[in-house]
């Protein structure tokens, strides 16, 4: 089920057809995604983050722990999976390490951001702090020196606040080997910027679409710059805002009959997740019969 076709998938990234993708949280959430239609799934940091520790997007999961979600995500989807590999977790030797290990996972991609470590939300506070131009470049020499197929790409996030030293790291960036550049939505303002930065560096960028993007840009505008777009906390958000409501009102009223919020029905709910596949195979290797109210359900 994981997918296998890198090949294509950068093949179309890199001529710029743009894969939508939306922001994946665990595995659960990936395979939501991946019914709905998108072309591909983003594991978000700012997601994992609050859904595994219930804590910001401020690094504080271990590169294992992020591992181990994507890994999980990988094998549930048969779409590309982006993972965001925040810092890349230390310096350029412990970036070898992370970039093979994600790789292994089987995701399709990586984003890699030039922020000092560990990271902090660029949208949660009021500016970071990146490291030298320098050190970014050996970090990325790194990354594509570890990979082991030329068809996992690798993004470069730059989250400097200024167009001009977006461009100027961007290009740098290009030059060190990265497939896809991608900006923090603030240091853009417009779609001339965007198509600025593109034009300088030589390369489809990669774009999350949230604030000003997702307000005030159309999907073609954002296509005729990016090779990804990405919705990353449209699917976190939602099922934020629809359990809190659900639980405030079961706590108090004790039953579920007025809820505000619509659920998802059982039986679309377990075919989702794969029961039937499961007891497919459960009929299949399992040498005693499954007790007769199971099988009845």
């Amino acid at each position: 089920m994981p997918f296998t076709g890198h090949k294509d998938f950068a093949a179309r990234v890199r001529a710029q057809k743009t894969y939508w993708a939306a922001g994946a949280y665990d595995a659960l959430s990936a395979r939501m995604i991946q019914a709905a239609g998108f072309d591909a799934l983003l594991t978000s940091g700012f997601g994992v983050s609050a859904s595994l520790l219930g804590m910001p997007d401020a690094e504080l999961y271990t590169m294992t722990e992020n591992l181990g979600v994507v890994r999980n995500v990988c094998n549930v989807v048969d779409i590309p999976v982006i993972a965001d590999i925040d810092t890349a977790y230390g310096n350029a030797i412990n970036v070898m390490r992370t970039i093979r290990e994600f790789e292994a996972t089987g995701a399709a991609a990586v984003i890699m951001e030039d922020q000092v470590a560990p990271k902090r939300c660029p949208i949660c506070v009021g500016g970071v702090e990146t490291i030298p131009l320098e050190e970014a470049v050996g970090k990325l020499k790194a990354a594509v020196e570890a990979r082991r197929n030329p068809d996992m790409l690798i993004v470069a996030r730059t989250d400097v606040a200024t167009e001009a030293e977006a461009i100027e790291r961007a290009k740098a960036y290009v030059a060190a080997g990265a497939d896809v550049i991608q900006p923090i939505s603030r240091t853009f303002k417009t779609i001339e910027g965007l198509r600025a930065l593109r034009e300088a560096c030589g390369a489809p960028l990669s774009l999350q679409v949230l604030g000003w993007l997702e307000k005030n840009l159309s999907p073609a505008e954002i296509e005729s710059v990016a090779g990804l777009a990405t919705f990353p906390l449209v699917p976190l958000m939602t099922v934020a805002q629809a359990m809190q409501e659900n639980l405030a009102v079961l706590a108090r009223e004790k039953t579920s009959k007025n809820l505000p919020r619509p659920v998802m029905a059982h039986d679309p709910f377990v075919e989702m997740i794969g029961f039937k596949q499961i007891e497919e195979l459960q009929l299949k290797y399992l040498t005693s019969p499954p007790p007769k109210a199971f099988a009845a359900e």
